[in-house]
């Protein structure tokens, strides 16, 4: 294999389609027999020198950019730099850094020398790094200036954590080093270890909203199986020259690490990368206009943020081609919003979870929305909606069932969970991995999701879906988000009640009680409306934006 090898089925777009089934029943797979993420996102770029990977600017208003070669050349000296400290093909490195060049650093380095990376959320405390720095045997960490003191406190336990190279303003102790420090004096030349698609290279940790985290094992194949919906979802079929990509999510989790970050370097365009704390929708708005971004990837309360500011004429976001969101439901308030203020923009929403990400999106290019659906199976992703409770036979059309995708031949598919068999088992069954949403498929193949498993809400024998009802609630103008749980009634068993956090200049009422009630009745069925509504300043949600349902139900 060369660094210039070109894997010519993940370039669809440069091709004319007549429509969007034409280019799924062509679509084929293509896996090298040898293929290392490092290579192909990084090495290969490398000799143009002048081509850039990264802009880096933090709230301080310091930028920096790193262009593929200097990024090939700093890799090469951190995986030099790693494997002198004893690191090892299979060996797990965690990397605790928020949206910064050495998150991207640490992540190819650990690939350079087929090590695995564990992407950790710097908004975890001690004992969430430590359980999963234990639990994977980690033998290295990178770790940023705002959450070096949690891996201290978590350190203690962590014996096999030989190696902390920390990046920024840190006080280190005796037994860190600062990155930049450690490489300095290292050759600029490496060899990346040649692995096989199948080799390990990511364990991500499931949020645990039931039971212990659990590490998610990915193989470097996964990498190509995200490829295919990054091109239909995320680029529109229509990536171009002067490309530029940005997400403001926290780069430890799968939907911004491989959704955005590692696709577009794959292909050579740059990807920005803001430290800048917070999400705040006017910063938004300038790094859109400066850095000329093309494509943008929000959860959709970032953009729900985004609404909320009143003045943009002043922003020349005209750059911007699409828009790309998912997580929870859109809803035709956002897109509409969204195609006024950034000049015709598309906003596509797409569908995944960490153990098999971006299986289903919309691609205007080709193919209608609908409303209430996040789109069609993306090319190579068999999808299907099974019956929830045996997995044995897929549903009828329109009817709810389990979310699945065909598991084998699949490159975006994990390959077990970490040291949990019993678990790998339940989440494979019959040839499908089992998502753990209902949903519904229609005719022509469009998927819309009805609500998790364990969320649905059953009211009078009715099945309710949650996020469905919350996005009725969020499109009206009072509401700047919400969320919905079933709460115990005599009559009923259940009944929806909705939290609501409103827009600003906006004050509790029962006026505006019955208001919310009223417009949620006339959009949905008459049985989903929330019998009860309670205002409150804010949701409680997980560290990758999704509402905290389990937190609602203690309240």
């Amino acid at each position: 294999m060369t660094a210039g090898t070109r894997l010519d089925a993940y370039h669809f777009y440069d091709d004319e389609w007549e429509s969007y089934e034409q280019l799924r029943e062509s679509f084929e797979w293509e896996v090298p027999d040898r293929f290392n993420m490092a290579t192909y996102v990084c090495d290969r770029w490398a000799e143009d020198k002048g081509r850039v990977a990264l802009f880096a600017e933090d709230e301080d208003g310091n930028t920096a950019t790193y262009t593929f070669w200097q990024l090939r050349n700093i890799t090469n000296q951190l995986a030099n730099h790693l494997r002198e400290r004893g690191v090892e093909p299979g060996d797990r490195i965690g990397v605790n850094t928020p949206q910064r060049p050495a998150a991207v650093i640490a992540h190819v380095a650990c690939w350079k020398l087929g090590a695995m990376s564990v992407p950790l959320s710097t908004l975890f405390g001690p004992d969430a790094v430590g359980y999963r720095l234990a639990d994977c045997d980690a033998v290295a960490a990178v770790v940023d200036e705002s959450n070096a003191e949690t891996l201290r406190e978590a350190r203690t336990d962590l014996p096999d954590l030989e190696t902390v190279l920390t990046v920024g303003d840190v006080d280190r102790r005796d037994d860190e080093t600062d990155l930049w420090d450690a490489i300095e004096d290292y050759s600029r030349e490496f060899e990346p270890v040649e692995t096989d698609p199948e080799d390990d290279a990511v364990l991500i940790y499931t949020s645990g909203t039931t039971g212990d985290p659990k590490g998610v094992r990915h193989a470097h194949r996964m990498l190509l199986g995200h490829l295919p919906l990054f091109i239909t979802t995320f680029g529109n079929v229509d990536l171009q020259a002067g490309d530029v990509f940005w997400t403001p999510a926290e780069w430890a989790w799968i939907a911004s690490l491989f959704d955005v970050v590692v696709p577009a370097l794959f292909y050579g365009k740059p990807v920005v990368a803001y430290n800048g704390g917070q999400f705040d929708p006017e910063t938004a708005f300038d790094l859109l206009e400066r850095y000329g971004v093309t494509n943008f990837f929000a959860p959709p309360t970032a953009l729900r943020m985004m609404m909320q500011v009143e003045e943009t004429d002043g922003y020349d976001v005209g750059s911007l081609r699409a828009i790309a969101s998912g997580g929870e439901s859109l809803g035709e308030t956002i897109a509409d919003w969204a195609g006024e203020t950034f000049d015709g923009a598309v906003v596509h929403e797409g569908y995944g979870q960490t153990e098999a990400n971006l299986l289903v999106g919309e691609c205007t290019a080709l193919a209608e929305s609908r409303e209430g659906s996040m789109g069609l199976p993306g090319p190579g992703h068999e999808i299907a909606i099974v019956d929830p409770d045996t997995a044995e036979a897929t549903v009828e059309s329109g009817e709810v069932g389990e979310i699945a995708v065909r598991y084998e031949n699949d490159p975006v598919c994990f390959k077990e969970y970490w040291n949990k068999p019993a678990k790998t088992e339940r989440k494979v069954r019959n040839g499908w991995l089992l998502t753990e949403d209902l949903g519904t498929m229609d005719d022509d193949g469009y998927v819309s999701f009805k609500s998790r498993k364990d969320d649905v809400i059953i009211s009078a024998g009715y099945r309710i879906g949650p996020e469905e009802v919350e996005d009725s609630i969020a499109g009206h103008d009072a509401v700047a988000d919400a969320a919905v749980i079933g709460v115990p009634d005599d009559e009923r068993g259940e009944v929806p009640k909705a939290f609501v956090v409103l827009s600003s200049g906006r004050n509790p009422s029962d006026a505006l009680r019955t208001a919310i009630r009223e417009h949620v009745r006339e959009r949905l069925a008459k049985y989903e409306y929330p019998r009860e509504i309670e205002f409150v300043d804010e949701l409680p949600k997980t560290a990758t934006g999704k509402v905290r349902r389990a937190s609602l139900e203690d309240s």
